[in-house]
């Protein structure tokens, strides 16, 4: 076991006994809020190609997923009123610490992708995929406020496609050939800071 999945074991195991109280909150909120299931569950593309399901709060109304993967903006209507908050605060990641423990994802590493837009990789893209999956990365930061940026976009997709997939591909392929536990350690704490000053 390397020192970066001892990290991240430690890491996740003292997040979700330090944060159980919040998960319990959230919960309720969310049962009391909508109709659903606390926990939105979603196949994305793991390490070295392999699929694995993903865990986040849900913030949006049952099934509205089928109408597109991508939200764009705070007026998303398929959202509900907690989902906001708890985008916005990136609470809805939390769950994501189970997927720590499993051993399908990693504090910090590229943003794990649904099939759909792996398939569209070129083959030095594909090289995000050597790597265990994260929940932030240096992306996730210069991106905080992706949703904004779709809603403003002709086309959300297209531009997500042509613009932020292959920008964020091109920074993780940075970290991926420079990375330490001393980066990773900064990824996070600029990842905390992001969210609770610029937003």
């Amino acid at each position: 076991m390397n020192a970066k999945r001892i990290f991240d074991l430690l890491l996740a195991i003292m997040g979700i006994l330090m944060l159980s109280p919040v998960y319990l909150c959230i919960a309720a909120i969310l049962k009391l809020g909508s109709k659903g299931p606390v926990c939105y569950k979603q196949l994305r593309v793991g390490m070295n190609g392999k699929a694995f399901v993903l865990y986040k709060f849900r913030t949006m109304y049952l099934d509205s997923d089928r109408s597109g993967l991508l939200t764009v903006g705070d007026h998303d209507c398929r959202i509900t009123k907690a989902g906001y908050l708890l985008r916005k605060y990136k609470l809805d990641e939390l769950p994501q610490l189970f997927n720590i423990l499993i051993g399908d994802m990693s504090f910090v590493g590229p943003r794990p992708e649904v099939q759909k837009y792996v398939d569209l990789y070129n083959e030095s893209q594909r090289r995000v995929l050597d790597v265990k999956p994260g929940i932030t990365d240096w992306a996730s930061i210069n991106y905080v406020h992706e949703s904004e940026l779709l809603a403003a976009a002709e086309d959300p997709e297209i531009f997500y496609i042509n613009t932020i997939i292959p920008t964020k591909i091109e920074q993780n392929l940075k970290y991926i050939d420079h990375h330490s536990l001393w980066i990773d350690l900064r990824i996070i704490s600029n990842t905390i800071r992001c969210v609770f000053w610029h937003i």
